[in-house]
């Protein structure tokens, strides 16, 4: 009995001596605890009001994944494949954020279980234990988590394969149409190769002709330069002859030119001229206009002050002759 009073003081002495020590390491994961409380509070909130709902939104939306794949396989291009597409959409969000709410409050529930360890006098198992829950719960969620995603790889190969049964439908519905484009394009080629064919037979037909037609000139040009020989022409006046033609006719055309342009900017000046006077017109006519206006208002309020001066002296008469009535 004395022993095991003495063994007992021993270790209240020791875990006095250490209890400042294990609240020095205990405060960083407080610390740790703190922060995570607000957060994994609104997390544990959300979580059990989601949970409520997973189950039978889940098991929904998996039944309802299943039942419209049925329907799309055998109607393509239905018009609620955009309602259908978007529900699995927003329940694998939905069932995501539920996930993710409840990492958040396992991992607040571990670090304040972890920080209450330090402050109980088997350490080590308590933090094994609170380990061992952490990652329990973990497992849990790491299991829904894969389940999340094959069933979203699920849904992302079903949406593809009703893209491609839709993408070959309008093929196929296409289909009649590429053909005809097709046929008309070959057809227009081969129009095209047979109009260049007999443009090619037409060429070579005129060639002979061509041929005669070049020596023909060449024959001229030959006499014409036998007939300048005979009148005593030299080549080099002939040439001068011709520059000098050349030239003649440029002036000529020169001269035309100026003369087109010159009729054009006459033209044009005649345009703007009427233009100015249309609008000197236009500005008489309403400057006549207002001063027709201002008169008529000149005269009306000459009309309106007679008409009061009018009154003002009929009313003088009225009160000289009632004045005079009085006396």
């Amino acid at each position: 009995m004395f022993f095991a009073s003495c063994a007992s003081c021993v270790m209240a002495a020791t875990l006095a001596m250490s209890a400042p020590a294990v609240a020095q390491q205990s405060a960083a994961p407080l610390g740790a605890a703190g922060s995570l409380a607000p957060a994994a509070a609104s997390g544990a909130r959300a979580a059990s009001a989601a949970d409520a709902t997973n189950t039978t939104t889940g098991t929904g939306a998996g039944n309802a994944g299943n039942a419209g794949s049925a329907d799309n396989a055998g109607q393509v291009g239905n018009a609620g494949d955009a309602d259908n597409a978007a529900s699995p959409d927003s329940a694998f969000d939905a069932r995501q954020k539920v996930l993710d709410q409840r990492t958040e409050e396992n991992n607040y529930r571990y670090a304040v279980a972890e920080h209450d360890c330090y402050s109980k006098f088997f350490v080590n198992h308590c933090l094994n234990k609170a380990r061992d829950s952490m990652r329990s719960v973990q497992a849990d969620i790491r299991k829904e988590q894969l389940a999340l995603d094959g069933e979203q790889r699920v849904q992302r190969a079903r949406e593809r394969d009703e893209q491609a049964a839709l993408k070959r439908a309008q093929d196929e519905a296409s289909a009649p149409q590429r053909a005809a484009d097709d046929a008309r394009n070959a057809q227009a080629y081969e129009d095209k190769q047979r109009q260049h064919q007999l443009d090619q037979a037409q060429r070579a037909a005129e060639a002979p002709q061509r041929s005669a037609n070049a020596q023909a000139y060449q024959q001229k040009q030959q006499q014409h330069a036998l007939d300048q020989a005979q009148r005593g022409i030299s080549p080099s006046q002939a040439a001068a002859n011709s520059q000098a033609y050349d030239q003649k006719q440029g002036d000529f055309q020169r001269k035309l030119e100026e003369a087109r342009q010159q009729g054009a900017q006459k033209a044009q000046e005649r345009v703007t001229k009427q233009q100015s006077f249309e609008k000197k017109q236009a500005d008489a006519a309403q400057h006549k206009a207002d001063v027709e206006s201002r008169q008529k208002q000149a005269a009306e309020k000459a009309e309106q002050k007679r008409q009061d001066q009018l009154k003002q002296q009929q009313q003088l008469e009225e009160q000289q002759k009632q004045q005079q009535q009085q006396q």
